[in-house]
């Protein structure tokens, strides 16, 4: 009990490092006794304002998302690989980016460009698709939902390559930096809606862990203890739907978060999911923060994809976990 407080303890203390930092690091040198003392020139307060700190929180949104949502579709699932790109949302979302990008479609709406717009779109198509195709008169059944994702993976992506091939060399480029995954943002105009989502997915996650625990050993045992399945089922589907939607249509696909972070977490504290849900998102929200802050200054003043980076330290990460585990026994309830 006393290491696993000390545990909460470093965490909170090295997120809350990360995330008060991570504003300040970029090419244009601000420091916090400038923002403080008010010596600030109006571009870098522009800057700061307007380019960092929203890209900051949204990073942290994202990332508590993705980790979050780790977390319920492993237990969901019954499977350790799963992701909160299992059920094909991020694919969705990919090809209504390309769509926009590739045909020059224009529909933007709220501040968000036009390859956001869409990419939502494709997102929610995508949802209504698998929620669809993954009912049978009983309800939402597990097997369902994830293979009609993985049909639904498969379907856009080979659309996606598609129109890669009919692009030319500006689109293509375009479509391909959207792709890796980035948190270049500006102003604050899906953040709002993303951080409400997100506080009804820890609120659900404080009072109802407990029966996800249960239905993560089996539905037959669930439904034995009281769980009302069908019903809890949907309602993580079309939370973390979307989630999944908003944040991918914030940031892109970014990978490796949403199966590393819920992996780290359940070795450290185990597969209690009340607790396991909040530490995964906090731990999500400033691993994707850091990672960030990494890609906007190794080379800077080039900027490498947050996306590029969590797959370069998320692969070792996870190759580590599944050695300590012992390959079979890495998922555990």
């Amino acid at each position: 009990m006393k290491s696993r407080t000390l545990t909460d303890a470093l965490l909170l203390i090295g997120g809350v490092l990360v995330l008060g930092v991570s504003p300040f690091a970029g090419v244009l040198d601000i420091s916090p006794l400038q923002l403080v003392s008010g010596e600030i020139d109006a571009a870098s307060y522009a800057v700061f304002t307007e380019l960092r700190l929203p890209r900051v929180i949204a990073g942290a949104l994202v990332g508590a998302v993705l980790a979050y949502c780790g977390v319920v579709f492993q237990a969901l699932f019954h499977n350790p690989l799963a992701s909160p790109f299992t059920l094909g949302i991020s694919s969705g979302a990919a090809f209504g980016a390309a769509l926009s990008i590739v045909l020059g479609l224009t529909l933007p709406f709220s501040g968000l460009s036009s390859p956001a717009v869409f990419s939502l779109m494709g997102s929610l198509t995508t949802i209504l698709l698998v929620y669809g195709a993954g009912r049978d008169r009983f309800g939402l059944t597990s097997a369902g939902m994830l293979l009609m994702g993985v049909v639904v993976n498969f379907f856009f992506g080979s659309l996606v390559v598609f129109l890669q091939y009919l692009s030319d060399l500006t689109q293509l480029y375009t479509l391909m930096r959207w792709l890796m995954g980035s948190l270049e943002i500006v102003g604050f105009s899906l953040i709002p809606y993303l951080a409400l989502l997100l506080f009804v997915a820890l609120l659900w996650a404080w009072r109802r862990g407990v029966e996800l625990d249960l239905i993560g050993l089996g539905d037959e045992l669930a439904l034995a203890r009281g769980v009302p399945v069908r019903v809890r089922r949907l309602e993580l589907f079309v939370l973390c739907s979307l989630l999944i939607a908003l944040s991918v249509t914030l940031a892109g696909p970014i990978g490796f978060v949403g199966i590393v972070v819920p992996h780290a977490c359940r070795v450290v504290f185990g597969p209690s999911h009340r607790g396991l849900l909040v530490r995964s998102a906090w731990l999500g929200a400033v691993t994707l923060v850091l990672c960030d802050a990494i890609g906007r200054t190794v080379i800077a003043p080039a900027e490498v994809p947050v996306g590029v980076i969590t797959a370069l330290v998320g692969a070792p990460i996870f190759v580590t976990i599944l050695l300590l585990r012992r390959g079979g026994q890495l998922f555990r309830q």
